[in-house]
């Protein structure tokens, strides 16, 4: 196997959810075009091309009100998976057993294969410790800012064609069309990771990592 289809092979899971991504990323822009024209004709208004559409807070709003909802829901659920279990879930670390993830990384600076944060200690392995969720946490936050640029002036425009006037994104915060947008996908988030904590409990797929062997008992819990 050549050295380039080697790495594809080994990084598959992270290239296909990226291009996923990307191919529906595009799909959402070039059907929001349309609908985006539509409203403007209708309101007497002239229809705007492809690149113009991607700037507009409509797009902005659209795109980073989802994203926001789905870092906060990955933030979280690291965070939840410290502290609480569920029995029988291969989404759970194992109920009174230690684990890996528990052990204390400063007793393996030594290791020379170990990651450079972990042999250099101090507080550069303090953040690296929970970089995970610092990273999704700091991905929320600026997805939460952008949502709020891009939706109020998406809710401006609204506003004025209807005879109201511009709101700041600090005036937008304060909407409740802000909230709505932000608890309908945040809801969602939840709830899909609830199904997937509770249903890989009885549920299995054969060969995946989400899921326990196919003959581990209901109550085996971890992966």
């Amino acid at each position: 196997m050549s050295t380039v289809r080697q790495w594809v092979f080994e990084h598959g899971l992270l290239l296909a959810n990226l291009l996923l991504f990307l191919a529906f990323l595009v799909g959402m822009a070039l059907t929001g075009v349309q609908v985006y024209n539509d409203e403007q004709i209708m309101h007497g208004a002239a229809a705007v091309p492809f690149w113009q559409y991607v700037t507009t807070g409509d797009f902005v709003e659209a795109v980073f009100e989802n994203w926001e909802s789905e870092f906060l829901q990955m933030g979280m659920y690291v965070v939840l998976t410290i502290f609480l279990f569920q029995k029988g879930s291969s989404e759970s670390k194992p109920i009174g057993e230690s684990t890996a993830q528990d052990e204390d990384p400063r007793k393996e600076s030594n290791k020379k294969d170990a990651p450079w944060p972990v042999r250099h200690g101090g507080i550069v392995l303090s953040l690296y410790e929970n970089s995970l969720v610092i990273m999704f946490f700091l991905l929320f936050a600026a997805s939460f800012v952008l949502h709020a640029v891009g939706g109020a002036e998406a809710y401006s425009q609204e506003e004025m064609a209807h005879g109201g006037g511009w709101v700041t994104p600090v005036e937008y915060l304060g909407t409740s069309q802000f909230w709505f947008e932000s608890f309908q996908n945040w809801q969602s988030e939840f709830l899909a990771v609830a199904f997937i904590v509770g249903a890989s409990v009885y549920l299995r797929q054969k060969g995946s990592a989400e899921s326990k062997p196919v003959s581990a008992p209901h109550a085996e819990t971890g992966a």
